[in-house]
């Protein structure tokens, strides 16, 4: 399925209407099946489904590993696409007692909670042994917007994206859900054993706690955001330990916790313990 349509329509200029035509993405329900048993269904970009599948299923907590996940089918149906997936034990066997089935608008990022406590469940903490400067912040933000393919045709899709100063960009995704351009991102990286702890992400969205939560389920130290967050994200980022960094445009950034990590002066990245 093509990420981006064309579709006819009417344009209106100067009081008068013209034929024209605009690039648009692409959206479709995308299902999560583990061992044959129905968890989510999200309403998505069909791009990096793999790694979409992949992310999903860390960030919320159904493996710690791609290695959990024993098989793997992109299945394609006329009116979605199944992410079809095989646990091994005994992740099958915990998956199915608390298994929930939920219908998810466009980047719901709160899926499969039952109760209060697990929406505001507090990340575990971030490990502290690597600095940035902000220009690799501002860097990150130029490489981002360089990339964004899908949003350069349409306008209308987020981006995730993750920058080591050894590595420069690691990897970017997009989708029309900014929840899920991250969980792609997550799941782009755990895919290729890239350690989270070792760089920092950079979403073209605003930051809610679910974001923090996916963030930290691989140890990212620093989020950074071009647009604002809210202050539950700033709460559990703090208390998580994540640098949360927000409202970077082409002038800077503002760093709302832990801004003991963006340095100056460019020495080394690794802080000694």
């Amino acid at each position: 399925m093509d990420p981006v349509r064309t579709v006819d329509n009417q344009v209106a200029r100067a009081g008068r209407l013209k034929q024209g035509g605009r690039a648009i993405p692409e959206e479709t329900a995308v299902a999560f099946t583990y061992n044959g048993t129905s968890y989510a269904v999200m309403m998505a970009t069909p791009c990096d489904l793999e790694d979409f599948a992949v992310g999903f299923s860390v960030t919320e907590g159904i493996v710690a590993a791609p290695s959990d996940i024993e098989a793997l089918e992109v299945i394609e149906q006329d009116i979605g696409i199944e992410l079809r997936m095989r646990l091994s034990e005994p992740l099958a066997s915990a998956f199915h007692e608390r298994r929930r089935y939920l219908a998810g608008p466009t980047g719901c990022g709160l899926c499969g909670i039952e109760s209060l406590e697990e929406a505001m469940r507090t990340p575990a903490h971030i490990a502290d042994h690597v600095a940035f400067s902000p220009q690799d912040v501002m860097r990150a933000l130029q490489s981002l917007e360089g990339l964004q393919t899908i949003n350069a045709q349409t306008r209308a899709v987020h981006g995730a994206t993750f920058y080591s100063p050894a590595l420069g960009l690691v990897a970017m995704r997009e989708d029309v859900g900014r929840h899920n351009a991250l969980d792609k991102l997550v799941g782009a990286l755990v895919r290729r054993k890239a350690r989270g702890a070792d760089g920092f992400a950079l979403v073209t969205s605003r930051l809610s706690v679910e974001m923090i939560q996916k963030a930290a389920a691989i140890g990212i130290p620093v989020l950074a955001a071009v647009s604002a967050p809210t202050a539950l994200a700033v709460r559990t980022a703090g208390a998580a330990g994540m640098t949360l960094i927000a409202v970077a445009r082409h002038d800077g950034f503002e760093i709302f916790t832990h801004p003991h990590r963006i340095k100056e002066e460019r020495a080394l990245h690794v802080v000694a313990g």
